[in-house]
């Protein structure tokens, strides 16, 4: 008995410390990212998996530009759509989680996501697609340590730049041309508060463009735009 005691010791002991491990290997990648910039993402290589399988020659279309070089227009329309008090809070928006779990419970379903910039970028980089308890917190962690060693000007950077918006496109550079044939940095207010209503649901948004729905809320977030506030 005490050597089955033993050995279920040294297995939690074992799998704590490879857990304290794995989180050091996260940390690490944030830190080195504060001054590099990722080349790409688990979301990204998730995505060009599935691709591949249809088609092994499919490719990404992705090009990292700087923030300055990505309009202003752009970034608005995402803080508006996807996170309004980004600037303000450190990581978790509580009365937004708060807000979207009280319009599923009503619904019975997940109709609402409450997830700020800071959280979405976590999963992005880092995650699986595969929704699990396990998941929503370990996305919690990599939220705390991005939001602790980097700007918001840098947690913003880098989820512009690799956030999803089509199939197989990716950031701001690569949607700008895709869509509307610019750069990042030449999108227009309409332009950049239609890819804004498209973050959502990219790959449905790209074959079905005119949507009524993602245009309501383009109209929306055109309205707001001049409110909102970027690092």
């Amino acid at each position: 008995m005490k050597v089955l005691k033993s050995l279920l010791w040294r297995i939690v002991w074992g799998l704590f410390v490879l857990l304290i491990l794995y989180q050091l290997w996260l940390f690490a990648h944030i830190c080195w990212w504060i001054k590099f910039n990722p080349a790409t993402s688990s979301f990204m290589e998730d995505r060009l998996e599935v691709m591949q399988d249809r088609n092994p020659k499919a490719g990404l279309k992705y090009k990292w530009v700087d923030y300055n070089k990505i309009s202003g227009n752009l970034k608005r329309a995402l803080i508006v759509a996807e996170d309004a008090k980004f600037v303000d809070h450190e990581g978790f928006d509580w009365e937004g989680i708060s807000s979207a779990y009280e319009k599923n419970l009503k619904k019975g379903k997940i109709v609402a996501g409450g997830s700020t910039i800071s959280q979405q970028l976590a999963k992005n980089l880092f995650l699986s697609t595969k929704r699990t308890p396990w998941r929503k917190a370990e996305e919690a962690v990599i939220t705390l340590m991005l939001e602790a060693v980097m700007d918001k000007r840098r947690i913003f950077e880098i989820y512009l730049n690799i956030i999803e918006w089509g199939n197989g496109i990716f950031g701001a550079e690569a949607a700008a041309r895709h869509y509307f044939g610019v750069s990042a940095g030449q999108l227009s207010p309409e332009q950049a508060a239609k890819l804004a209503a498209m973050v959502p649901n990219p790959r449905y948004y790209d074959r079905h463009r005119e949507a009524p729905g993602m245009l309501a809320k383009t109209f929306v977030i055109l309205d707001r735009m001049p409110d909102a506030g970027i690092p």
